[in-house]
């Protein structure tokens, strides 16, 4: 939304005899790295005995109210951007199925741990972009559909320029979706016109369950240059993916 961390609180649940004193410390020790990296401070937390590990932050930050980032402000003439590659969903499963190389591993990892921060800079570079999300639970198409829907615009995803991360597209032809995937899809198809080359396993991936997904931006065609240029130069990922058009809100997927 264009705003700046500035302090966070943990919240942190572990399952009592089950992790490490040093498996715990680990987690706090990560998770204190990304913190520094954002330049957000730790001002204490809470920790609980649950069964499933789980850690987070709740995050409070400044933005100007002038400059919010919103969700619902897309306009017709607009390009559509993305940040970060989409599949974690699919790998993180696979991971857990024990059905990944380690190499495979490490490249998700590493989208996962990067932050929005640098193309969150980099964009306020070139100008507050028309509209702005960011791409988790609801995968490219449910925060897409939400875009559209909020501004009652059409969007237009090209297949062919989306990223995907490392081996996420053989384990989307094996069909080895995590059912949110799969939720999401059918949550979304209402609002779908998708080109007959597009198969139902790249459908699915267009909605898989996104973990520490990227920014999915809408920007001003006279801006689009200027935008590409700066995130070249800056060698900040950013990638391409389709344009905003009039209304009534539509989602269509093209090759």
């Amino acid at each position: 939304m264009g705003g700046i961390p500035i302090t966070a609180l943990n919240l942190l649940a572990v399952p009592e005899g089950v992790l490490s004193a040093d498996e715990i410390g680990a987690m706090l020790r990560g998770g204190q790295e990304i913190l520094d990296e954002a330049e957000c401070r730790l001002l204490g937390g809470h920790s609980i005995d649950d069964n499933e590990p789980k850690m987070g932050y709740s995050v409070t930050g400044l933005v100007h109210p002038d400059h919010i980032w919103r969700n619902s402000t897309a306009q017709a003439g607009d390009v559509l951007y993305l940040s970060k590659p989409i599949g974690t969903g699919v790998v993180i499963k696979a991971i857990k199925d024990g059905e990944t190389s380690r190499d495979m591993m490490e490249d998700v990892l590493k989208v996962m741990i990067t932050l929005n921060k640098e193309a969150s800079d980099t964009i306020r570079l070139v100008g507050d972009p028309t509209a702005c999300t960011d791409v988790t639970g609801f995968g490219l198409l449910g925060h897409a559909w939400e875009m559209a829907k909020g501004a009652n615009v059409s969007m237009e995803l090209l297949v062919s320029a989306i990223p995907v991360v490392s081996g996420a597209r053989e384990l989307a032809r094996q069909d080895k979706f995590p059912s949110g995937s799969r939720r999401n899809l059918k949550y979304v198809a209402p609002h779908l016109t998708v080109s007959p080359q597009v198969d139902e396993f790249t459908l699915t991936l267009l909605a898989d369950a996104v973990t520490s997904g990227g920014l999915l931006v809408t920007v001003k065609e006279e801006n689009a240059a200027s935008m590409e240029t700066t995130f070249s130069r800056l060698e900040v990922p950013l990638y391409r993916i389709g344009r905003v058009f009039p209304g009534p809100a539509r989602l269509k997927v093209s090759v």
